[in-house]
């Protein structure tokens, strides 16, 4: 159980069971090491949330939330949000004096006024954060009100009257290919505005840095689930397609919705480019370093036989796991033995060439969204979810370009006919974004399209180049991010 105890505030800890599992042999865990291995197997899962009160003490009612059966089903990332929103509100009261089991509308409303307008908060933060935590409390609050008859605050209010006036119903953003290629060269490889390395650069990872993110705006996939590949999964470059179909672990997808997904040639390049450079100088260090020796919870991988891995514990044993059923955390614990040692299977790795986190990505964008505020270019930015939605961006302009020119024959009946047998625009994209239906992608992801007239767009762009067309007709659109240097030209 891990973290750092601060007095005065609710706090959230979590299970680390994986290191209760191999802990060294104590004569104090020794002697309980039967309780030991009876709360790994039927009690809490590993990294899931408790919380203590001020006191230091739990209540044993909120933490058997995160016992329920509804919760427990859900995944750690999930946990995690719930127990964040939990303890902001929970703190909250306690500032107040209020309490969680009597607490009121009144009580809600001003926790939406603290987080959003308070001029006296210095943590203020925009609608969609403020609605993520208000659906983490609702779902507190209803199993709280069924088990313990507490009242709900939050059940007295609409879902309009509780969240903020005007917030839409996503915060996104669109880069076109110039704007996304001057955000990557400038934040994340540490370029010039004129295209050379910057006097002065110190970055030492701009190789994995750069070919995560062109990762990223190729394929579409959301961050956990292109931060969790293994390089049996990743494609070798057959010299002859522009594209490589690759398949996604169901364990990683969100949803636990295993698919297809395509990366472009020169994306990929710049991976396989990545593992054979920086990712070989660091595995290289840390074998000499013996980092790898050491790690309580890794498993060796013995051999992989058509997606599925023969590994071995620290106990000695054989056992034989689907990679359709590692999850991301799974994933980073996986070594593989090479003639220089140990060597992770997980294809993104630190600096000190142990596996990445997904979420430690969010710095990286970070740090780069802070050197181009430093470098006179307005209004240019990126997160890795927008590389996501870019990516739909661009796949439905393809698809629209050549639904035109390859069906322009059929008359309306038949184009309708096609289309209901085969999908349109939404469906190809949809199936790259690995969305159930549609009407997600169309309703969240390509507003810019929604409001043009594509056939007439369509006769206009005949002949031109597809960045050059983006460019053209997205230039000045007040959701699409496009190079700032395009107009100095």
């Amino acid at each position: 159980m891990r973290t750092t105890y601060m007095p005065g505030q609710w706090i959230v800890f979590r299970y680390d069971l994986a290191s209760v599992a191999v802990s060294p042999s104590l004569p104090l865990t020794d002697r309980h090491r039967e309780l030991l291995n009876a709360v790994g197997a039927r009690g809490p899962k590993d990294r899931q949330p408790f919380l203590l009160s001020p006191a230091g003490l739990p209540d044993r009612r909120i933490n058997a939330f995160f016992e329920s059966r509804r919760v427990r089903r859900r995944s750690p990332l999930t946990w995690d949000k719930y127990a964040q929103s939990l303890r902001l509100w929970l703190n909250f009261l306690n500032a107040t004096h209020g309490r969680w089991d009597n607490a009121t509308d009144e009580d809600a409303e001003f926790f939406k006024e603290w987080r959003l307008t308070e001029e006296l908060n210095p943590r203020r933060v925009k609608p969609p954060t403020f609605r993520a935590n208000v659906t983490s409390l609702r779902v507190f609050y209803r199993w709280a009100a069924a088990e313990h008859g507490v009242p709900d605050p939050v059940a007295s209010f609409d879902d309009f009257d509780l969240q903020p006036r005007g917030a839409r119903d996503r915060d996104i953003k669109w880069l076109d290919p110039a704007g996304y290629a001057r955000w990557r060269d400038v934040g994340l490889r540490g370029k010039d505005l004129d295209g050379r390395t910057s006097r002065g650069w110190k970055g030492r990872n701009e190789q994995r840095d750069a070919a995560f993110a062109d990762g990223l705006y190729s394929t579409g996939l959301r961050l956990t689930e292109w931060g969790s590949v293994l390089l049996p999964e990743l494609p070798t470059d057959e010299g002859v397609r522009g594209f490589s179909t690759c398949q996604l672990a169901s364990a990683s997808a969100k949803g636990q919705w295993g698919r297809k997904y395509w990366i472009a040639r020169l994306p990929l390049l710049r991976v396989l480019d990545y593992v054979e450079g920086a990712r070989a100088r660091a595995v290289r260090n840390a074998q000499v370093a013996g980092r790898y020796e050491n790690q309580p919870s890794a498993r060796r991988v013995v051999r992989v036989e058509s997606g599925r891995l023969r590994l071995t514990g620290a106990d000695g044993r054989e056992s034989v796991v689907a990679m359709d059923d590692l999850k991301p955390r799974e994933r980073r614990r996986l070594f593989r033995s090479t003639p220089q040692g140990l060597e992770p299977l997980a294809l993104w790795l630190n600096e000190d060439g142990l596996p990445r986190h997904p979420h430690a990505w969010h710095h990286t964008f970070a740090q780069a969204n802070t050197r181009i505020r430093g470098m006179n270019l307005p209004g240019l930015f990126c997160t890795p979810h927008m590389l996501r939605h870019s990516c739909a961006l661009r796949w439905y302009a393809v698809g629209r370009l050549v639904y035109s020119q390859q069906f322009a024959h059929l008359d309306q009946e038949e184009a309708k006919d096609f289309r209901e047998q085969f999908g349109g625009t939404w469906q190809l994209v949809a199936t790259i974004l690995g969305h159930a239906s549609p009407e997600t992608t169309k309703k969240f992801y390509l507003e810019p399209f929604v409001s043009l007239d594509v056939e007439f767009l369509l006769q206009q762009i005949h002949g031109i180049a597809l960045d050059g067309f983006l460019a053209t007709f997205l230039a000045g659109h007040p959701l699409v991010i496009n190079d700032p240097l395009a107009g100095r030209r």
